[in-house]
């Protein structure tokens, strides 16, 4: 994929038999979680195509294998990677379903991506977080150990939101977060679409045991329901895996997300 930025680094998954049921973009989560992940989201392409399912994953602007600096990437130009990414699917032969999948703040995006597409989309959201403002918070808080030694957690969290207001970035273990993308997610939610429904499979992780999503979700849920979409939400026994330093999987989410898009439980 080319852009006026450079490249972006995608990876390609045939589906297995042929002809697609469906296509479907990751879209992974943000700065370190998207490392941590990368297993999981590779288990999960290719269990996805061996049900046929064809995939495609992409390193948005400024991460993994693409092209730029992290500090240089913003919320609308990770949209536009998206978009292209969805016509480029769309453009391929064979006329199938399209299944946006996101991880983490990849889930906000996604959603993000299915207002501003011209054709209704599924979408498949795991551990979708409250709002991109909590995500934002969250990445600001790796700055916090530094303040907590010092006894300065809550002025180093006001320091860090006074640059971003002042247009400048942030910095937090090692990425450098450009206002342009912090504004972007702190705006992000999860925000029915327009009334063009389809197919939402929301998928946690959490406990010891299968169970209902959390309860935080619910009013989300509710509203998705109200506006006409199938709803699939589930919690699923399993790690963290995008907090853990060490790779985890979390097998139970492999099965559910196959299952949710209609493709067989793994072996």
């Amino acid at each position: 994929m080319g852009r006026d930025e450079g490249r972006r680094f995608c990876l390609h998954h045939r589906a297995a038999g042929g002809q697609p049921r469906a296509r479907v973009l990751y879209l992974h989560p943000l700065a370190e979680e998207m490392n941590r992940s990368r297993r999981m989201a590779a288990l999960q392409a290719r269990a996805l195509a061996s049900a046929g399912f064809e995939v495609l994953q992409i390193d948005l602007h400024g991460c993994g294998d693409s092209a730029g600096d992290f500090g240089d990437a913003s919320w609308q130009g990770w949209l536009d990677d998206a978009l292209l990414a969805c016509e480029w699917l769309r453009a391929q032969p064979g006329e199938v379903p399209l299944w946006i999948w996101g991880l983490r703040a990849g889930a906000l995006l996604a959603v993000e991506a299915a207002h501003a597409l011209p054709k209704p989309c599924n979408l498949l959201l795991w551990q979708p977080p409250a709002s991109g403002a909590a995500v934002l918070q969250q990445f600001l808080r790796l700055r916090l150990a530094e303040g907590l030694v010092q006894g300065q957690a809550g002025a180093l969290m006001k320091s860090l939101r006074e640059r971003l207001e002042a247009g400048q970035p942030v910095e937090a273990a090692g990425y450098t977060m450009s206002p342009a993308l912090a504004y972007g997610l702190q705006s992000a939610l999860l925000v029915l679409p327009p009334p063009r429904a389809g197919c939402l499979a929301w998928l946690e992780l959490g406990g010891t045991e299968p169970g209902a999503p959390s309860p935080g979700a619910q009013p989300v849920l509710e509203a998705w329901r109200r506006g006409g979409w199938q709803v699939h939400a589930q919690r699923m026994p399993g790690p963290a895996f995008w907090t853990t330093a060490e790779t985890e999987t979390a097998p139970a989410l492999l099965q559910a997300t196959l299952q949710a898009l209609g493709g067989e439980v793994l072996a």
